[in-house]
């Protein structure tokens, strides 16, 4: 059987935990230089996976920015950005959104049989579905993405991925962000939502570095394997 990928959840969230505010527009919570280092990890990895609600939350391109980053990915043999990964339940996606309509990359969507038709029918021509039974299973599409030739795949989101990947002890690697406010709205989307983590108080995770950059601070945590190596 082919290694998974190695995965790395990427995030920032405010002080007590919130990923975003609760209104119609995106809150930035990092900072230009920190965006310059995600854009460095995303150059460093085959591919960035989010959940359907960011793509719709969000809008994001999800590619390389940096031109000299880009080149050195396409020198190497590679795409000038990642492959694009993103899961659904529901199978509605909107082709024009920039996940899809952006980037010479593959996009690759992951649907439950149900939402089969619906999915092929938003996307077709534009990006590959693949079928992973009655419900979207992480194991499953980790060894989907392995027999693509996936080594390392970077999470971006949003907080329902993240407790996914989390929970079932899918993650190697996280990239905490700190922003140095609070959103103080418990409608606001957090970080991770309830869920029985084998991350607890009786299994620590190892911390690997902590970085300043800027106003803002990296905590780069081990969750896996690797915190108990």
């Amino acid at each position: 059987m082919t290694e998974r990928p190695y995965v790395l959840l990427s995030v920032a969230a405010s002080i007590d935990g919130y990923i975003d505010d609760n209104t119609n527009e995106r809150l930035l919570l990092s900072n230009d230089e920190d965006f310059d280092r995600v854009d460095d990890v995303r150059a460093d990895v085959d591919a960035i996976l989010v959940g359907a609600n960011t793509i719709r939350r969000d809008n994001p391109r999800l590619l390389v920015r940096s031109d000299d980053r880009r080149q050195r990915r396409v020198e190497a043999g590679q795409t000038e950005s990642p492959i694009k990964v993103t899961l659904s339940t529901s199978g509605d996606f909107d082709a024009a959104s920039k996940f899809f309509a952006t980037g010479d990359v593959d996009k690759i969507v992951y649907v439950p049989t149900a939402a089969v038709a619906k999915a092929n029918a938003a996307v077709e021509g534009v990006s590959d579905v693949v079928d992973v039974g009655a419900e979207v299973d992480l194991g499953l599409v980790l060894d989907d993405l392995a027999r693509r030739g996936v080594k390392r795949l970077m999470v971006e989101g949003g907080g329902t991925i993240h407790t996914q990947f989390l929970a079932a002890g899918l993650a190697d690697e996280i990239h905490l962000v700190v922003a140095p406010f609070f959103i103080g709205d418990s409608r606001a989307p957090r970080f991770v939502s309830d869920a029985a983590f084998p991350q607890n108080p009786a299994n620590r995770m190892q911390l690997a570095e902590v970085r300043q950059i800027g106003d803002v601070v990296l905590l780069r945590y081990l969750p896996g394997d690797a915190a108990n190596a």
